[in-house]
């Protein structure tokens, strides 16, 4: 029969027409239909499916541009609550800082206040001591006195 064929119609030199997977494809469709409604069919089927892969390829772009702007906007919030935590902690410090100072100046001044108390007791005490004691010397002096004349007196009566 081949060689019958090859002798009406001259021998015919097969090429494939589709990449491997599509002459595949092709093949099945072409087992139950013409060759004319597996061609129609086959590019039909072609343009479908690149429409359905080009509207998921645009579907994974747009999400890739929606992830980026959700990641960027993070980013940016994230970067926000960074220096708004750490002027917050700044502020704080600082704050720390004047009542810390505020309670050194407080602490001076109270001890200034303390030393001069007790300067001043000392010195009420210094100058009580001073006129106890003068007061004392009085005495002894006036003792001491009164002692020599009797002391004298004692002495002219032996004497005479």
């Amino acid at each position: 029969v081949l060689s019958h064929l090859v002798k009406a119609n001259g021998k015919i030199e097969w090429a494939s027409r589709y990449k491997p997977l599509d002459e595949l494809i092709f093949t099945v469709l072409t087992q139950h239909t013409s060759d004319t409604n597996a061609e129609k069919a086959f590019e039909k089927l072609k343009d479908e499916t690149q429409k359905l892969l080009s509207d998921y390829e645009n579907k994974i772009d747009k999400s890739k541009k929606e992830t980026k702007k959700i990641i960027d906007a993070a980013e940016k919030e994230s970067e926000k609550a960074i220096i708004e935590k750490t002027k917050k902690f700044h502020q704080t410090i600082e704050e720390k800082k004047k009542n810390v100072e505020q309670k050194i100046a407080q602490m001076k001044e109270n001890a200034l206040k303390d030393i001069k108390n007790v300067s001043v007791r000392i010195a009420i005490k210094s100058v009580e001591k001073l006129i106890k004691n003068s007061i004392d010397k009085n005495k002894l002096e006036n003792l001491y006195t009164k002692s020599l004349e009797q002391t004298k007196i004692a002495l002219k009566q032996t004497r005479v």
